[in-house]
């Protein structure tokens, strides 16, 4: 792939501001952030967050050496955005990217509730409200992985996902 060649037309600007109508344009904003929004698995994925948060309020921090609290909510917090990102970004490759991404937290988020219940450090019914929430997340996660179109895509030489 080579910037420097001349063989590319010419973006014609005059023609883009001409056409260009910002209250249709925020019409189209506000109906994709809508859409979004309304995603069953972004919505549990905040779900996931919300109760994550919770448990983390109960644990005693003194015993907590490892600052478990912290890690889990920084995975928890990492699910959502990543799903956003995987929706404004379109491309197949983008999607699947943060696709991985949000799989490795949510994985993480699991482990660590073992670890948990191992150290006695919160209520297990708290621990296994949290493992059937990550469950949830996960059977809608899969069905929107299965909703990305792989033809929509452009190779980024990577060698990934093709």
């Amino acid at each position: 792939m080579r910037f420097d060649d001349d063989d590319d037309e010419p973006f014609d600007w005059d023609d883009f501001e001409e056409n260009y109508d910002p209250e249709a344009a925020q019409r189209e904003l506000e109906a994709e952030n809508r859409r979004i929004e309304s995603l069953p698995v972004l919505k549990k994925a905040q779900e996931v967050l919300d109760i994550t948060q919770a448990i983390a309020d109960t644990i005693d921090k003194d015993a907590d050496i490892l600052m478990m609290h912290e890690q889990m909510i920084a995975n928890a917090m990492m699910l959502a955005p990543k799903i956003v990102g995987a929706e404004g970004g379109d491309l197949y490759t983008i999607r699947m990217e943060n696709a991985v991404l949000i799989k490795i937290h949510a994985r993480e988020l699991l482990t660590q509730t073992n670890y948990l219940r191992a150290e006695r450090l919160c209520d297990p019914a708290y621990i296994k409200l949290l493992r059937e929430e990550i469950e949830q997340f996960r059977v809608l996660f899969v069905e929107w992985v299965k909703s990305f179109d792989r033809t929509n895509d452009i190779q980024d030489n990577w060698g990934l996902f093709y």
